[in-house]
């Protein structure tokens, strides 16, 4: 019993002894420590600002160089063809390929191939398809945005359903409100489920404003409330949609025909009746066009997509079998990616090295 009371005993000196030993320890460690004071950070650099630079401009509208690489690419061939003078039937071969492959069709093609056998390529073939493919197309191709005095002028548009019609609208009111016009959109396209709610959406977004009607009403009393609205409000240009399929109790081209009778009477006159295509269907944009021109005389066309296709020749083809001018094509998916189609840019983006 004594025995196991030392032992308890010791065991707590010893355990007492080590607490003081590593308190000591610890109280010397604190006290040594010394605290290293950070280095003083380096003087800033003198800077002298002798000459502030000019921002660059951005180029807000895109060209159609820019934006035709899949179409140009369809040329390359007939870019490396280095021949000039007479013209062999190999080299006639590429370039009937390249031309019906852009879709540029069998007349032209047929055309453009009749005068290089005849008259060879005296500045190269590149060249002289440049010229033959320019030659094709129609010259005049002049918007008008105005109407006589007391009239308000009217652009209706037409064309198959999703083409980009609507989108097309939206985009050509957000350009005429940017030159400083009045615009009045007309959502006549009663037919087509959300049709009238999409232009709403592009008319908030552009500022322009809107007429529109319930799903099925009569397109042509609202393309009327339209000029109403314009005339009242002093609107310079109503932009007016129609629909784009044959509804099952009228015919789609007399409804197109009534509704531009409607808007080309008094307060309204129509100066413009675009027809509007996908680029991307190539030489069906053609047959579409065909079924239109007689009920709604179109004055123009616009080409949408044309950034996404290879099929950039149906421009060529629209205008030599239909003379009716492309006046616009849209080469994206931007506000501001609707301009007006320049001919000359258009075939040097495909042609020219």
């Amino acid at each position: 019993m004594i025995g196991s009371v030392v032992v308890l005993a010791s065991v707590l000196v010893i355990a007492v002894i080590l607490v003081v030993l590593v308190g000591v320890g610890v109280s010397r460690s604190r006290r040594g420590r010394r605290t290293i004071a950070p280095p003083p950070a380096p003087p800033l650099p003198e800077v002298l600002v002798t000459e502030i630079a000019e921002r660059p401009e951005l180029d807000d509208e895109p060209t159609l160089g820019s934006r035709l690489g899949a179409s140009r690419g369809v040329f390359d061939r007939v870019r490396s063809l280095s021949a000039t003078g007479a013209i062999g039937d190999e080299q006639l071969d590429v370039v009937e390929e390249v031309l019906l492959r852009s879709d540029v069709g069998v007349a032209t093609t047929g055309a453009v191939l009749e005068a290089l056998r005849r008259d060879g390529a005296p500045d190269g073939i590149a060249s002289a398809v440049r010229r033959l493919l320019r030659e094709s197309m129609v010259a005049e191709r002049h918007v008008t945005t105005e109407a006589e005095p007391d009239r308000v002028a009217v652009w209706l548009f037409v064309g198959v359903n999703g083409v980009g019609k609507t989108t097309t609208i939206g985009k050509l009111a957000h350009r005429e409100i940017a030159a400083g016009r009045r615009v009045v959109l007309a959502a006549g396209d009663t037919f087509r489920a959300a049709a009238a709610e999409q232009l709403a959406t592009w008319a908030e977004r552009t500022g322009a404003d809107v007429v529109r009607a319930g799903e099925g009403a009569d397109p042509g009393s609202v393309i009327h409330d339209a000029l109403g609205r314009a005339s009242a409000r002093g609107a310079d240009l109503v932009l007016a949609d129609t629909a784009g399929r044959r509804a099952n109790s009228t015919n789609l081209l007399d409804e197109l025909a009534k509704v531009r009778r409607v808007a080309d009477r008094a307060p309204g006159q129509v100066v413009e009746t675009f027809m509007v295509l996908d680029a991307t269907t190539g030489q069906n944009a053609l047959a579409q066009a065909r079924e239109f021109l007689a009920a709604a005389s179109v004055t123009g066309i616009v080409l949408t997509k044309l950034d996404g296709t290879a099929r950039g020749g149906i421009v060529v083809a629209i205008e030599r079998e239909l003379a009716i001018p492309v006046k616009f094509v849209g080469v994206g998916e931007g506000v501001a990616d609707l301009i007006p189609f320049d001919p000359d840019e258009f075939v040097d983006s495909l042609v020219r090295a």
